[in-house]
């Protein structure tokens, strides 16, 4: 599945406050950067996901945030990435999403 340019834009707007935002696209979703350092990706099924490294994932964590994990074919070694779903309502409010990127940014 490919995101259409419509989902591609809602990311956009939503992280625009940001400013010197630069989308990528990458494995059938994007990769979002701010100022040349990723913090969210859009994957390819629609799921928005921010980069949590350091302290920052024990925040996304107890906010009840999950770790994008995965399982290669012919394996049964879970594999995990450091992205995590966002909050609740940030998906849907600029300044909430602004927020939690900055977060994000302060621990890359």
């Amino acid at each position: 599945m490919s995101l259409s340019q419509g989902e591609i834009d809602h990311v956009t707007e939503l992280f625009s406050g940001l400013g010197d935002l630069t989308v990528r696209k990458m494995f059938g979703g994007v990769g979002l950067y701010h100022q040349g350092t990723i913090f969210a990706v859009l994957m390819s099924d629609g799921t928005l996901r921010i980069k949590g490294a350091g302290a920052f994932q024990d925040v996304l964590e107890a906010e009840g945030c999950t770790r994008w994990t995965y399982t290669r074919e012919g394996s049964d070694t879970i594999r995990s990435m450091p992205y995590w779903t966002m909050p609740d309502g940030a998906q849907d409010d600029p300044d909430l999403a602004c927020d939690w990127a900055r977060r994000a940014l302060e621990h890359l």
